[in-house]
């Protein structure tokens, strides 16, 4: 067996789920590239945006980090890799960013990155050596499907509370999502496996019609769009290393660690395949993409929910798509016009799109325990999955020092925690708690 994958060429027409070892047609796989371009773009440029890093360096980054994990995983793992929140607190905690404009002290951050990027590769190696049965353990399938959830319901706030400023925007989000439900339930075909981006795109014509030609709401502005350059360099910055910085963003690294395991969980469930004897590979993509990305200005990168949701609804899960989706953001990271394009979908409609794919991700996580055949009626299992799912979205958030825990991290380890506390007791306590009901 080659290190690489091989494709194995398949029809769209067939209308089954498409395996990472398999691939549509090159026309086909590029349009879908595109898709996953633009469902990590939103959040990959947002997170720099939030730091003060250059948002073309983490699209830049992102392609190039999407190319090395592609590589180190030998190409088997479907998976892309955008700007991870889950450095932002620390970061603007570290650098003392004031929230506008670019981050003055940005090089420490990246300092803090590298090192964190470093210490996932080295978790990767242990993982390559030793097997997963340690973090098997740790995060049965009830712990990985509330983390997978949780990273969905955690983000419903974003498009509801901030991206419908409005009561037209409201309504022009409840279109947008009405629009990809029925692209995905009454076409066929390719166009139904490219729901998110012909969903986006009739909403945003329909936005155009309301707004530019009939002047109900904000129209849509492509002035910056035409002044925008076809080719330009990004802003790259250089890491320096100061170990304030570094012990606040390199515990970051357990965060990393839970979603990526998540992640790949999350794959597996879907197309059938055990992708575990991958995970230390993907660990060490991940902590090298960090590192890379760290050391050209970017920030670290993690695999991307959004991505998951796009394969959870068009159950395309060859890896061809996201080596294309890679490419194409490498090139639009040197392409301010791009960029510009991108901004100029409507804030509406982008939040539309987010609510459809973000439930996607929470459906994904509810996927692993019925897959799986998680016992609710165990009162162990119960607990952890209330608890944690209230605490993602609800963002519940701890302070240790200068550090700050969210949702997302306080529910993954709040999970994980709580089933080692509740198994104490190993079977015997199981059997009892169940025999309570």
């Amino acid at each position: 067996m080659s290190f690489l994958t091989q494709w194995r060429e398949v029809s769209a027409s067939q209308g089954r789920a498409v395996a990472p070892d398999e691939r549509l047609p090159w026309p086909q796989t590029l349009a879908m590239g595109l898709q996953h371009v633009i469902a990590m773009f939103g959040a990959t440029v947002l997170a720099p945006l939030l730091m003060g890093f250059d948002p073309n360096v983490a699209i830049l980054m992102s392609g190039i980090g999407t190319l090395i994990f592609f590589f180190m995983v030998g190409g088997r793992v479907p998976s892309y890799l955008g700007s991870s929140f889950a450095f932002i607190g620390v970061v603007i905690a570290a650098t003392g960013y004031g929230g506008s404009g670019a981050n003055a002290n940005i090089g420490v951050a990246l300092g803090g990155i590298i090192i964190c990027g470093a210490l996932y590769f080295l978790v990767g190696a242990l993982v390559s050596a030793v097997g997963t049965a340690w973090i098997e353990r740790l995060m049965p399938p009830v712990v990985t499907g509330a983390v997978v959830a949780v990273i969905g319901l955690n983000l419903a706030a974003i498009p509801i509370k901030n991206m419908a400023p409005t009561g037209f925007d409201a309504w022009m989000q409840g279109l947008t999502f009405v629009s990809v439900a029925l692209v995905a339930v009454y076409s066929r075909g390719m166009a139904q496996r490219l729901l998110i981006l012909l969903g986006l795109l009739l909403a945003s014509l329909v936005y155009a019609l309301l707004t530019n030609g009939l002047g109900l709401g904000k129209p849509i502005d492509l002035s910056a769009v035409a002044s925008a350059a076809w080719f330009g360099l990004p802003r790259f910055a250089a890491p320096v290393f100061e170990a304030n910085a570094i012990l606040l963003i390199a515990p970051v690294v357990l965060i990393l660690v839970a979603e990526n395991l998540g992640h790949i969980k999350a794959v597996s469930a879907m197309t059938g395949q055990d992708l575990d004897r991958y995970m230390g590979r993907a660990f060490m993509g991940d902590g090298v993409a960090t590192m890379v990305s760290g050391a050209a200005g970017g920030t670290g990168v993690t695999t991307y929910a959004e991505n998951i949701g796009v394969m959870a609804a068009t159950r395309i899960y060859s890896t061809a798509i996201f080596v294309v989706a890679a490419v194409l953001a490498v090139l639009l990271g040197f392409s301010p016009k791009f960029g510009a394009l991108i901004q100029a979908i409507p804030l509406a409609v982008m939040g539309g799109v987010s609510i459809v794919v973000f439930g996607l991700i929470a459906v994904a996580g509810a996927k692993i325990w019925v897959d799986n055949k998680v016992d609710f009626s165990d009162s162990r299992n119960l607990m952890v999955v209330a608890i944690s799912l209230i605490l993602g979205t609800g963002d519940y958030t701890l302070k240790f020092g200068g550090m700050s825990l969210g949702g997302i991290g306080t529910a993954t380890f709040g999970a994980i925690l709580l089933y080692a506390l509740l198994s104490l007791g190993g079977k015997k306590a199981a059997s009892v708690a169940k025999s309570s009901h």
